[in-house]
């Protein structure tokens, strides 16, 4: 497969990265988990325009990965002040940020089941800056309340809680998130797509951030670093997505 133009138009999961990378500009250590490339590649990018003062582990990656014990080291960290940000998704996320991944229906007996909460709650409360990420931006994935709560968006007062949601970016917008009032915000919209989109697709009410306008597209550099470098990173745990994207293929291939 060719290589992409580098005068071509930026292409939605370019937008995302530069999006995410931007959410995590000046964190030391961000960590990203299994099946998430856009976010992979976000991170991988914050870190290249870091001049490599970023570190990031993603998880399921051989290159991209110091850990050999997976999530114990990754939980480790964690608790010792080590990660300063992570990428989570999940199946249902609520106006709250209150996170599932679970599944849908009457829990135990859920008619829809997925992955599971893993450590999602744990990290929820620990790591400072947690950037939840959901490619399909709908009604029946953003909701009014999730049917299960794997991982809460807000704790009570008094509640010890060092981490939680800074923002969320999906395929449509931007949100950022304050943990204090419990609710989102829009900041951007992605080109190519409209405020009432976004209204019309979303389950939760939410605010709109004075001079919220049009998610900036990533610049010539951006670009170049995503269809160079970042692209062959990203290669190595998500090849397909490389090959899709990027019109790379891994070295191995």
């Amino acid at each position: 497969m060719d290589a992409p133009d580098p005068t071509a138009p930026a292409r939605p999961e370019e937008i995302h990265a530069s999006v995410i990378a931007d959410l995590l500009a000046g964190v030391r250590r961000v960590a990203v988990g299994m099946l998430s490339p856009v976010p992979g590649a976000g991170a991988l990018l914050a870190r290249e325009l870091s001049g490599g003062q970023t570190r990031v582990t993603i998880l399921g990656s051989e290159r991209h990965n110091r850990f050999t014990n997976g999530g114990a080291e990754l939980f480790d960290m964690a608790a010792r002040g080590r990660l300063d940000a992570f990428v989570l998704s999940g199946g249902q996320i609520d106006g709250r940020a209150n996170v599932n991944l679970v599944g849908t229906g009457g829990y135990p007996r859920s008619e829809v089941r997925w992955s599971g909460s893993f450590g999602s709650a744990y990290l929820y409360f620990v790591v400072p800056r947690v950037v939840l990420f959901r490619w399909e931006h709908s009604r029946r994935t953003l909701v009014g309340k999730v049917d299960f709560i794997s991982a809460p968006g807000c704790s009570e007062p008094g509640v010890m809680r060092s981490g939680g949601p800074v923002a969320l970016v999906t395929n449509l917008c931007l949100f950022g998130f304050d943990r204090t009032r419990g609710r989102f915000t829009l900041r951007s919209v992605h080109p190519g797509h409209t405020l009432e989109e976004v209204r019309d697709q979303t389950g939760f009410d939410f605010d709109i951030a004075e001079g919220a306008g049009t998610t900036p597209l990533p610049d010539a550099h951006r670009l170049a670093l995503l269809r160079g470098t970042v692209g062959r990173q990203i290669a190595d745990v998500y090849p397909g997505f490389a090959r899709q994207v990027f019109g790379i293929v891994p070295a191995a291939a």
